[in-house]
């Protein structure tokens, strides 16, 4: 009697005569082994794109500890904020001058960007496509990202609440940025939050389903999709209520995620830091202690594990709030409490994708014409949050 058993052929993968972003299945003799990475990719995913998608994210968060530069402020954004550090009211550019200075403070930091602590940058289009910015970091290791998202608008159902756009020509858009170097992108979408009724479903089914468009168009064009909830403190809510919305509209973003496709090992979140809001009267009190602690709450109970990394953001707080809350959180995921419900292992990197968290000193000293001194400032800010996404700060 013959020992041979009979096995069912596999699929080979065929690019040939296929679009740019589909696969087509064939019959194959040779046999396609049960642990081949690619046996359970979603068929709109070529397993050359996803491969690409997955090693982007993973490099983003590793080695442990390394981070994103976040420079995706509007050009209104960065020209007040250069003019708050530079201090002189009333002086006056024009707008090809605020332009050209725009363009000098990127180049000078992106020249000298730690790329032991730094991964990778967020880019403004204007950075990434009219300044041609891009080149500069790739050359050096340091993978560039795009923003994708644009503007806001209320929601009609509740004119409080903001809904982010930018969907509209979103690929080619998308398409422009990864012909111009981009590898990944980002989508902020804020999330208000109270004591009460605010956000209401209907504001976070509107960002969760934006967020989830995204992140399908953006890997689409083979970018790797940095969903950003950004949830609010500025109110009255405690710390227990931010926590439930933020694992609300986390578990929303990935309910929405499935039911597009998205291919989540080929995918980064960049939540907000749950904390109380500024008017609730335990915001002077509360111990970082119980931030890191409600923060790793959140993402056990919210965070797929294929997930491949998080990094927080850090608007609104304060440079060293930013630093040890992402300190406390990696403390706590490297030792558990005793008797701690949730299973922190399962867990990616916690990491960081901070603006003025990283570049509030630097900017200070650029405007004041101390170059040398921008590029120390921002490296030991980068260092301090590489050490506090290793919880070693």
């Amino acid at each position: 009697m013959s020992n041979t058993t009979t096995k069912t052929p596999g699929l080979a993968f065929s690019h040939s005569n296929a679009p740019s972003n589909t696969f087509t299945p064939t019959v194959s003799t040779n046999t396609r082994s049960d642990a081949d990475a690619n046996a359970y990719l979603y068929p709109h995913h070529p397993p050359a794109v996803a491969k690409s998608l997955i090693d982007t994210a993973q490099a983003l968060v590793h080695p442990r500890g390394k981070g994103i530069y976040a420079t995706d402020e509007t050009t209104d954004g960065i020209e007040t904020r250069l003019a708050a550090a530079e201090g002189i009211v009333g002086k006056l550019y024009s707008d090809a001058e605020k332009r050209e200075r725009r363009r000098r403070f990127r180049q000078c930091l992106y020249e000298s960007l730690p790329t032991n602590y730094i991964s990778g940058v967020i880019l403004h289009q204007e950075t990434l496509l009219d300044f041609q910015l891009g080149p500069v970091l790739s050359n050096r290791g340091i993978i560039p990202g795009v923003r994708a998202d644009t503007d806001a608008h209320p929601l009609p159902i509740s004119p409080v609440e903001p809904a982010t756009q930018g969907l509209d020509e979103l690929l080619p858009r998308l398409k422009a940025a990864a012909q111009t170097g981009a590898r990944f992108s980002k989508w902020r979408a804020p999330i208000l939050c109270n004591s009460s009724i605010i956000p209401t479903h209907a504001a976070l089914e509107a960002q969760a389903e934006s967020l989830a468009r995204f992140a399908a168009i953006s890997q689409q064009v083979g970018l790797v999709p940095i969903v950003e909830p950004d949830v609010d403190f500025a109110e009255d809510a405690d710390l227990k209520r931010s926590v439930e919305v933020h694992v609300k509209i986390i578990s929303m973003i990935y309910a929405r995620c499935a039911a597009y496709g998205v291919l989540l090992e080929g995918s980064l979140i960049k939540p907000s830091f749950p904390q109380p809001g500024l008017k609730h009267p335990s915001r002077a009190t509360m111990s970082v202690e119980a931030i890191g602690l409600a923060t790793a709450t959140v993402l056990a109970r919210s965070v797929p594990v294929s997930v491949a990394g998080v990094v927080f953001l850090s608007g609104g707080l304060s440079d060293s709030d930013s630093v040890a809350y992402l300190n406390a959180v990696n403390t706590i995921v490297n030792r558990p409490p005793v008797g701690y419900p949730l299973c922190l292992s399962r867990l990616p990197p916690l990491s960081f994708s901070f603006g003025r968290g990283l570049q509030g000193d630097a900017m200070q000293r650029w405007v004041r014409g101390d170059e040398t001194g921008a590029k120390v400032a921002f490296e030991e800010r980068a260092k301090a949050c590489f050490l506090a996404a290793r919880g070693e700060a």
